[in-house]
């Protein structure tokens, strides 16, 4: 009994691993359950003394996942071991160690399997599996040139401020900010409180969110537009939506908060203010004001920001901004009274179309999942609160009001689950733990009668 029993574990274990979604979801597990132990080290942090395992753990998760949510602060906790260790992370967290295992074993010249193809498609949202590879390349190469680029001028300008240590500065902001992390050395649990009246750095990590948070499809079409002379349809859709949400975003944040939490500001360090939590709240978590001193008003609209996100196949979460577009196309067809969603003369498949639906209920479902039962654990802290932190974490925005660090073991323990999943994507988690694997239903079932509305 107990012989057959261990048997059919293996069997839904092999089932479960042939799946590249559950591959890659695993993946991330080892990571952060590495990250845990070396962050568990006396070495990492800054008294010499282990860090306690559910901080650990908590670092390790939003590292990994690429979320940037604290309950202890980078700079004044973790030693420059911690803080290389979480740098580590958030890179193979933001580009996925599939991706990165892919690249490295291509250029050292080592074929690359049919599975592992799949793997590294899957893990950049590719369209084609005969380019995944090439993609994979080009694209980490890209990468690494941006994130160097990004470390160059930002320590130009932290040199003046932190002397040679702007070097170290510049390179885990530019690799923070591209992969949408969100970490940061400033200490006392500040962010980029100080940097408003510095455009050079907030406008550079403004850039490489904004670049990280477009998608590795997004940018192969730009890179291959000059060749092409056309850009397809999701990178029309991705580019228009983030530079309205962007605009949107930053019109709203000016003129709400103008005398209220940007009182204290020039106009133009209001501007810089504005467009700087407009760019980092959907994807990076960043800010460079007190998000307890916002109107309840604009917590409430920073919280749909970051339900909303990036696009798919970047280093941002939420339920993508191309979901967003599908959905908004679908139910303007609907309004149109329109048999198919037609975008550009060209029709989005069903199976698409209730695609992006499920993604928006499942990390629409989660995130009021976690804030009721976060509010029912702490009543000290009001709903909004909850639901903002709610929000950064399942959407691995990062964005936070500081309760989080105030939560019991259970809450964090809630969160942790919620980056998790946030960073896999609510659908993948799910098939990846469904271990019973079933066969497609060919049936074809009469129409029923139903009512809606």
């Amino acid at each position: 009994m107990a012989a057959d029993f261990a048997e059919q574990i293996k069997k839904s274990l092999r089932n479960a691993l042939s799946n590249p979604t559950a591959v890659i979801v695993f993946s991330f597990l080892i990571v952060i359950i590495l990250g845990t132990f070396f962050l568990s080290l006396p070495i990492a942090s800054e008294e010499g003394q282990s860090t306690p395992f559910m901080d650990c753990l908590f670092t390790a998760t939003a590292a990994t996942c690429i979320t940037g949510l604290t309950v202890v602060d980078t700079a004044d906790h973790w030693s420059t071991f911690g803080e290389i260790v979480i740098l580590l992370m958030f890179q193979i967290g933001g580009l996925g160690f599939i991706t990165l295992a892919t690249f490295f074993i291509s250029m050292a010249g080592k074929k690359t399997g049919l599975k592992s193809m799949m793997l590294a498609q899957e893990s950049i949202a590719s369209f084609n599996l005969q380019e995944t590879v090439p993609l994979v390349r080009q694209i980490l190469m890209l990468v690494f040139i941006i994130e160097f680029i990004g470390a160059v001028i930002l320590s130009a300008g932290f040199i003046p401020q932190f002397g040679l240590k702007g070097i170290y500065f510049g390179i885990f902001h530019s690799v923070s900010a591209f992969c949408n992390a969100g970490y940061d050395l400033m200490g006392g649990a500040k962010s980029m409180y100080d940097f408003n009246n510095r455009p050079l750095i907030l406008y550079t990590i403004d850039a490489l969110v904004i670049v990280g948070g477009l998608g590795f499809i997004v940018w192969k079409d730009l890179l291959d537009y000059r060749k092409n002379k056309k850009l397809l349809i999701h990178t029309k859709m991705v580019m228009c939506l983030s530079a309205f949400l962007l605009a949107a975003g930053t019109l709203f944040i000016f003129f709400v908060e103008y005398d209220n939490a940007l009182n204290h500001l020039s106009v133009s360090e209001k501007m810089n203010a504005a467009v700087f939590l407009s760019v980092n709240a959907r994807t990076a978590g960043y800010t460079s004001i007190d998000i307890n001193t916002v109107h309840p008003v604009t917590k409430a609209f920073l919280s749909l920001l970051m339900f909303i996100g990036g696009a798919s196949g970047s280093t941002s979460g939420g339920i993508m901004v191309n979901t967003l577009g599908i959905i908004l196309v679908a139910i303007y067809c609907m309004l149109r009274k329109r048999d198919e969603t037609v975008i550009l003369k060209k029709r989005i498949p069903p199976y698409i179309v209730i695609k992006s639906f499920t993604v928006a209920f499942f990390v629409a479902s989660m995130i009021l999942t976690i804030t009721f039962v976060l509010n029912l654990m702490h009543p000290e802290f009001s709903l909004l609160d909850c639901l903002f932190e709610a929000s950064a974490a399942g959407s691995t925005a990062g964005m936070s009001t500081g309760i989080t660090r105030a939560m019991n073991p259970l809450g964090k323990l809630l969160m942790i689950m919620s980056m998790f999943a946030g960073r896999v994507g609510p659908i993948s988690f799910a098939l990846a733990f469904s271990l019973a694997r079933k066969g497609q239903n060919n049936t074809i079932y009469p129409d029923g009668k139903f009512v809606v509305g």
